[in-house]
């Protein structure tokens, strides 16, 4: 009883901290019935999202150790709303004197609560709590009730400092406890429960990059600028939060690679060392990281020694052959990066490994997995998923391909771009300190095999239809979704209609699924003239005969595919016909980066220009959400409007409110109205 009182104690007791020199960041992002509350101050950062509705829900998301705490309360009969106060930092010792950090907050709901469940521990834990509403035994928090708190503290399971969440009621009482229901109400009928929430993890702070993280060119939006500030630490950046409050290689890559003319030097350098540091032993990019109590968990369950060292997950395959055109990009094209190329690639990573050969493995294991194509340019030689294993790039859920083995964006695009980039080093003689002689045989090729790739691998993920039958399944697919088909059957050229494949099947076959990939192309490639219009004009055509709606440019269309695939790839799917913002910044940057270009005719230019009007204004009807991970849309009244994603019945999963590569437009302006009006730059 004690150290329960002690506990409660240091919880409620004089949370807030004594100022410190920084000021903290503070920013709140609404959306829907989800109020996200975002703070970060010397070892503080954290990220609290109250969920009204009928299923409140209190969660708070560490970056320390991806860790976070989270009290789900159940399904209410009417819908309750939260109400948030102040927000401030707190650091206490726990009972044995271990410190730990968080948050204080003032809050207050309309309606009683009933508590369902807690879970204090990884963010991965409580990820799966959300969709699945479970967790492993040993994670369980008991709760603990005193005069008008409620509290859940637990240590970590190996015996480090743990997690803490406690509610104390200002207005009210709580009912229940010693295996009974436990219920929040206020003192008097009608009136809005008051409460103070503190949370506090116990894992290791990181080090916000604060001063070293955008240049003077940045633009000046606030709410993403807040939110590349909360993800961007000197370890690493954070894809996404809540859900991804931790280290994810594609994430940071093309993050880095599209808010590159953006970032002071030392962001960059740190995002790439944060990804050499994790690479496998022969080259590969590791896509996310198991830290914290889950690594630990891990450890348990696969009969390792007890720890928490990291594990490494290396089942993606696009990764791999992001790195290079990123690093080249940075050393040869960053203004900065270019007079920092020596002392970047002689920068030693935490092992004693210094960058250049970290990157000579990466490129050797990358050139020697495109070789079979290069020299045998044959569907069988491209590149795959892993053996049993569904996914493998960035549309990472379990339908996200339709089913594909054979990924476009990684066969058509980062192959080459990649052999590409590796050659550029070669020539450039950066890297000859680091390369032994079979490094530099394995590598000398590396141009030559690019070419292969970029001129053959295109030809096995072309679809074409005729004229007729685009405008039977436009018209049928309109039906089936409730939306008018006139806008995209007035777009059709009027003949044969041709697409990219989203990806080809284990046999090799086309899966015909409209896709936003192509802005991978565009910005990392120079596609022939014909190739280049072939590929906005399929895109940016009006959904559903392209990707392009007032609420945004959706990921995925299957309009061409058959009825499972397009029940798979729906408004409520993940990687479904729903709209990605860095995907749409994507494509925005692409599109620049080909109006740039000084070899296509003036016609090209010219129609590229028109298509950046329409992907801006676009983009500019869905500012609010710009920050955000996805969204997806409503018909009404003929017209498409954007929805919060995750939020309604059916949707496969839930939205992150700040995400990493959502911030990209901090480095891609809108385009001037003389811009736009120029048939050449």
């Amino acid at each position: 009883m004690r150290v329960f009182r002690a506990l409660v104690l240091f919880l409620i007791a004089g949370a807030v901290n004594a100022a410190e020199p920084q000021a903290p960041l503070q920013f709140r992002i609404a959306e829907g019935r989800v109020l996200n509350a975002f703070y970060q101050q010397g070892p503080v950062a954290a990220h609290l999202l109250l969920s009204s509705g009928t299923q409140p829900r209190l969660l708070v998301a560490f970056p320390a150790g991806n860790s976070g705490v989270g009290v789900w309360f159940e399904t209410a009969q009417s819908p309750v709303q939260w109400t948030l106060g102040e927000v401030n930092s707190v650091s206490r010792p726990d009972a044995k004197g271990r410190t730990l950090h968080g948050i204080v907050a003032e809050a207050s709901v309309d309606a009683p609560l009933v508590v369902h469940d807690a879970v204090l521990s990884s963010i991965r834990v409580l990820r799966d709590y959300q969709i699945e509403r479970t967790y492993p035994p040993d994670v369980k928090a008991t709760p603990s009730v005193a005069t008008n708190t409620l509290q859940w503290f637990r240590s970590r399971l190996d015996g480090a400092p743990g997690y803490a969440l406690a509610i104390t009621l200002e207005n009210g009482e709580i009912r229940g406890g010693q295996g009974t229901t436990l219920t929040l109400s206020a003192a008097r009928a009608g009136e809005p429960l008051r409460m103070r929430i503190v949370a506090l993890t116990g894992e290791t702070p990181l080090t916000p990059l604060n001063g070293h993280l955008l240049n003077a060119s940045a633009t000046k939006d606030q709410r993403s600028r807040d939110v590349l500030a909360f993800l961007s630490y000197e370890e690493k950046f954070l894809a996404g939060s809540w859900r991804f409050d931790t280290y994810f290689g594609r994430d940071t890559l093309m993050s880095l690679r599209l808010l590159m003319p953006a970032l002071e030097p030392e962001a960059v350098e740190g995002g790439l060392a944060a990804v050499l540091q994790r690479l496998a032993a022969n080259g590969e990019v590791a896509h996310e990281e198991d830290i914290g109590e889950f690594a630990v968990l891990r450890h348990r369950k696969q009969g390792d020694p007890p720890g928490d060292a990291p594990i490494y997950d290396y089942k993606m395959i696009d990764d791999d052959y992001m790195l290079a055109p990123v690093a080249a990009a940075y050393v040869f094209d960053h203004h900065h990066g270019r007079g920092r190329t020596n002392a970047f690639l002689a920068r030693k990573l935490p092992d004693g490994e210094t960058v250049g050969a970290a990157l000579v493995r990466n490129f050797v294991w990358v050139a020697q997995s495109a070789q079979a194509f290069g020299r045998k340019p044959q569907p069988a030689n491209l590149i795959a998923l892993k053996p049993g294993i569904n996914v493998g790039q960035w549309r990472d859920s379990e339908d996200g391909l339709g089913s594909g083995r054979y990924p476009y964006d990684v066969n058509v695009v980062f192959v080459p771009a990649a052999m590409a980039a590796i050659e550029r080093f070669v020539l450039s003689g950066a890297l000859q300190p680091y390369l032994n002689r079979d490094q530099r045989q394995v590598l000398a090729d590396a141009g030559h095999m690019g070419v292969v790739w970029a001129r053959e691998a295109p030809k096995l993920f072309r679809v074409q239809l005729s004229d007729a039958d685009a405008r039977r399944q436009i018209a049928a697919y309109s039906a089936e979704l409730g939306v008018s088909p006139a806008p995209a059957l007035s777009a059709l050229p009027g003949g044969e209609v041709v697409v990219n494949a989203l990806a080809l099947d284990a046999q090799y076959k086309p899966i015909p699924v409209l896709h936003s990939d192509g802005g991978f192309a565009l910005l990392l490639q120079d596609p022939s003239a014909e190739d280049v219009e072939q590929l906005v004009t399929s895109t940016l055509r009006p959904f559903p005969a392209g990707l392009l709606t007032e609420a945004g440019l959706v990921v995925a269309n299957p309009v061409f595919a058959d009825g499972t695939r397009q029940r798979q790839l729906s408004r409520t799917a993940y990687h479904g016909t729903v709209t990605w913002s860095w995907q749409q910044a994507l494509f925005a940057a692409g599109l620049e980066r080909q109006v740039a270009r000084r070899d296509l005719p003036v016609a090209t230019t010219k129609r590229l220009r028109e298509a950046q009007q329409r992907l801006w204004s676009v983009i500019a009807n869905t500012r609010e959400l710009r920050a955000s991970e996805l969204w997806s849309w409503r018909y009404v009244d003929g017209r498409y409007q954007a929805a919060p994603f995750g939020q309604n019945s059916g949707d496969a999963d839930e939205s992150n409110a700040a995400q990493l590569w959502s911030t990209v437009y901090l480095a891609i302006p809108a385009p001037t109205p003389a811009d736009l009006a120029a048939s050449r730059p």
